[in-house]
C-alpha cells in the first residue's frame, strides 16, 4: 500500500504520526503493504480501513467471504499475479472484469492486470486478510490438495505389514523415497500451517489411520489416508527428523526445521510414540513469527497486568504460572522474560524443550539420559552470576527447593506448574515438601491461565439476551440485565467454526499480606481463594465473564475451560 495511504490515514486522525512511523518501520522489516502492518499492528481494524478506502477513492467494498467464484473467472488471473498484487477476480460482465483489490490506488496492478486479460478492470475494496484466505481456496488445485495427493497412489505398489518382524529396511527406505509420500507428508506439514494448526496427530488404529489437527485448541480430522501407507508416512517424518526408522518399539523425541517461501522458517517439535497398532507421531508446530511477546496484546485485564508487572520487576522472589499442557504458559513466560531482557540483565532458562530461541537470554536444553535436569541446571545457574532464573516446570521437591533457596537469596525466578487454579498451587507445593513459611516468604505472585477460542470477527453476530445463563454463571440480576453476548455465525475465514484465534483468560493472585497469613496457618485451597478474591483477585470464571462482556468470547468456550467459583 502506498505511503500516500497513510498519509490519508493521519489526516483523518484514524491513526496517530508515531502509529505510522512505528508501522513503515514494521514494513521495512517483515516486509507487507503499509496498510496489512498498520492492522497487524492493531493500530487500526480491517473494517474500518477498507471502509476508509472505500469512502475515499468511491468505490464499493465486497465480502468475499460470501463470495462463491467460478473456476473458469479464477483462472484469469495466475496466483502469482494474484498474490503479487492482492488481487483476486470476482465476475466478469461482457469486457469488464470485476476484482476485489486491498489497494485500488494501485494504478499499476490495474494497467498489469488490463494487459493480461484483455478486460476492463473495475476494482472493489477487500482486506488482506480477505483477499489472502480467498487465494489460498481458491489457487489450491485439486492436484495438490490431499485427495488429489492421494489419488497417485497405486493399490498394487504397497501391502499392509501385519507383523513389525516382517519390515525390510530396504523395502520401508524405497517406499519413504516415493514422490508420493514425500508430497504427502509435505502437504500434511504446509497444510497445518495454513490452518492455523498448533499441534498434528498420526494415528494408527486397527483397521484406519487418520490425521488430525489441533485448531485454537479443538482437534479436528483432516484425512484418512490408506492403511498400506502407515509406515511409510511416519518413517518419511522420521527421516525428516533424524531419527532412527529402524527402532520402533520405543518413544523417539526429534524435531523438523521447514525452509518455507519468502524465507520463513517453520520448526516441529516430533514425538514417536509405540502403540498397539503402529508408531502415533505427533507434531508442534513452532512459529517464532506468530509468538505474541506484547504482554498488552495477551488477554491480560489493566488490574492483572498491573499485579504482573509489579512482580516480575522485583528484584527477588517467586512468579509461578500455572495451567494445563497447552494453556499458553510458555508463551506467559517468555513475554515476562522479553519484558526483563536488558543488557544489565543475566538471564539463564532451564527448558525441556526449548521452543523459541530468544537473543539475549542464556537457554539450556535438558537432557535427563545424562543427568541435565532442572535441579542439575538450577545449580549451575547459581554458579553463573545469574539475576534472573527460568525453570520450565518445578515437578518435584529437589528442584522447588532449590528454586525458592534462589529467590530468598536475591533472584528473581520465574517457573510453571500444573495444577488446576492459582490457590491449589500453594497446596501443591505443600505437598512437595516445602515448609509454609518458605512458601509465604518466597513468593511474589501466582498465576493461572486457559485459553478460550476467540468469535470469528467477519461472521460476529449478536444473540438475544439470556439474563438466566448470566445468573447461572455467577452475575447479579442487575449486571446481567446489562450483558450482551455474540457468537459467530460460521464462515469461509473460520472454516464455519464461528472461532478464529485464542484469547487467554488469567486468574492473577499477588501474595498480600492476608494471603501470606493463610499459608503459613496452613489454610485450605477455598480459604485462600476467598481471601484473594477478597483482596481483589478475578478468578479464571471471572475473567472469562469480562471476556463474554466485552463480546471477545462465547459463555460456552468459558464453561468449556473454567470450573464455577
Amino acid at each position: 500500500m502506498t505511503d500516500r495511504i497513510g498519509e490519508l490515514l493521519l489526516r483523518e486522525k484514524l491513526i496517530t504520526s508515531d502509529q505510522l512511523k512505528k508501522a513503515i518501520d514494521e514494513q521495512k522489516k517483515s516486509g507487507g503493504r503499509l496498510g496489512y502492518n498498520l492492522t497487524k499492528l492493531g493500530y487500526i481494524t480491517e473494517k474500518d480501513l477498507t471502509t476508509f478506502l472505500s469512502r475515499q477513492y468511491g468505490i464499493p467494498t465486497i465480502d468475499l467471504s460470501s463470495q462463491e467464484i467460478e473456476p473458469d473467472i479464477i483462472k484469469l488471473i495466475p496466483e502469482d499475479v494474484s498474490q503479487k498484487y492482492q488481487i483476486i477476480p470476482i465476475s466478469r460482465t461482457g469486457s469488464t472484469l470485476v476484482v476485489a483489490m486491498a489497494d485500488p490506488s494501485n494504478i499499476f496492478a490495474i494497467d498489469d492486470i488490463k494487459f493480461l486479460t484483455g478486460y476492463n478492470v473495475e476494482p472493489l475494496v477487500a482486506s488482506d486478510a480477505a483477499i489472502k484466505a480467498a487465494v489460498e481456496r481458491y489457487y489450491e488445485t485439486p492436484e495438490m490438495g490431499l485427495e488429489g495427493v492421494l489419488t497417485e497412489f497405486d493399490e498394487g505398489e504397497m501391502e499392509v505389514i501385519k507383523d513389525e518382524e516382517e519390515v525390510d529396511l530396504m523395502d520401508l527406505k524405497k517406499a519413504v523415497e516415493d514422490a508420493p509420500v514425500v508430497k504427502l507428508v509435505n502437504l500434511i506439514l504446509t497444510d497445518a500451517i495454513k490452518k492455523g494448526a498448533s499441534d498434528i496427530h498420526i494415528e494408527p488404529y486397527e483397521k484406519s489411520f487418520r490425521v488430525r489437527y489441533r485448531i485454537d485448541g479443538i482437534l479436528m480430522e483432516v484425512m484418512k489416508p490408506p492403511m498400506k501407507l502407515k509406515n511409510a508416512i511416519v518413517s518419511r517424518i522420521k527421516i525428516m527428523s533424524q531419527l532412527d526408522i529402524a527402532e520402533r518399539r520405543l518413544p523417539q523425541d526429534g524435531r523438523i526445521k521447514l525452509k518455507l517461501s519468502k524465507n520463513k522458517e517453520m520448526d516441529y517439535r516430533v514425538s514417536v510414540l509405540p502403540t498397539l497398532f503402529g508408531e502415533k507421531v505427533c507434531l508442534r508446530l513452532l512459529d517464532k513469527s506468530n509468538l505474541q511477546l506484547d504482554m498488552t496484546k495477551l488477554g491480560f485485564e489493566e488490574k492483572a497486568l498491573q499485579d504482573f508487572m509489579s512482580a516480575i520487576h522485583r528484584p527477588w522472589g517467586i512468579v509461578l504460572v500455572t495451567g494445563p499442557t497447552g494453556s499458553g504458559k510458555t508463551t506467559t513466560l517468555y513475554s515476562a522474560l522479553s519484558e526483563l531482557n536488558k543488557i544489565s540483565e543475566n538471564i539463564s532458562t532451564a527448558e525441556d524443550p526449548v521452543e523459541f530461541n530468544l537473543m539475549g537470554i542464556n537457554q539450556v536444553q535438558m537432557h535427563d539420559d545424562i543427568g541435565l535436569n532442572f535441579a542439575a541446571s538450577l545449580r549451575s545457574f547459581l554458579r553463573q552470576d545469574p539475576d534472573i532464573i527460568m525453570v520450565g516446570e518445578i515437578r518435584d521437591y529437589e528442584t522447588a527447593e532449590i528454586a525458592i533457596k534462589a529467590a530468598l537469596t536475591g533472584h528473581l525466578v520465574l517457573s510453571t506448574l500444573h495444577t488446576n487454579d492459582a490457590p491449589s498451587t500453594v497446596n501443591r507445593l505443600l505437598n512437595m515438601g516445602i515448609e509454609p513459611f518458605l512458601v509465604s516468604s518466597s513468593c511474589n505472585l501466582i498465576l493461572a491461565q486457559r485459553l478460550a477460542r476467540k468469535i470469528c470477527k467477519d461472521c460476529k453476530v449478536k444473540l438475544p439476551t439470556n439474563e438466566k445463563v448470566f445468573i447461572d454463571l455467577g452475575i447479579s440480576p442487575q449486571e446481567a440485565h446489562k450483558l450482551e453476548c455474540y457468537k459467530g455465525s460460521g464462515c469461509a475465514t473460520c472454516g464455519g467454526t464461528g472461532y478464529k484465534g485464542r484469547i487467554a483468560l488469567y486468574e492473577v493472585m499477588p501474595f498480600t499480606e492476608s494471603v501470606k497469613e493463610m499459608v503459613l496457618n496452613g489454610a485450605s485451597s477455598a480459604e485462600i481463594k476467598r481471601a484473594a478474591i477478597k483482596d481483589g483477585m478475578k478468578t479464571l470464571r471471572m475473567s472469562g465473564i469480562t471476556k463474554v462482556a466485552e463480546g471477545v468470547t462465547t459463555i460456552e468456550e468459558v464453561i468449556r475451560v473454567t470450573m464455577a467459583d
